[in-house]
């Protein structure tokens, strides 16, 4: 469940989007891809063809599912939608350090998933 207290804003090109105190967006209807650039950037990530695959893949899981995936359930999801080599915890690692599922989940506009700590 996303948090609805906001904290902060992030500046975008035409309003101002509140985040709660993790980061996440309180309205995922705010995300553009301009959004998950300006969040890329405060995490020091410039967005490659690569961080737009697994951005695609964790939206169309919450899509699916409603809710955000764990570490465990995003590998399988990104090696089933983009093959065996990208669905392993270091090409997830290397592309949303410290925590792909936290951090891919908050540039892509998604909750913070549930088994997340």
């Amino acid at each position: 469940m996303a948090s609805t207290e906001i904290y902060r804003y992030l500046s975008s090109k035409d309003n101002s989007i509140p985040l709660d105190p993790e980061g996440y967006l309180v309205d995922m209807t705010e995300w553009s891809p301009e959004v998950a650039e300006r969040l890329a950037q405060e995490e020091g990530i410039v967005l490659t063809e690569e961080h737009w695959e697994v951005i695609r893949v964790l939206r169309d899981f919450y899509a699916r599912f409603e809710q955000a995936p764990a570490m465990r359930p995003l590998v399988k999801a990104v090696g089933q939608a983009l093959g065996a080599e990208k669905g392993r915890s270091l090409h997830l690692m290397r592309l949303f350090p410290e925590s792909p599922a936290k951090v891919g989940a908050r540039l892509a506009g998604l909750p913070k998933p549930a088994n997340c700590l």
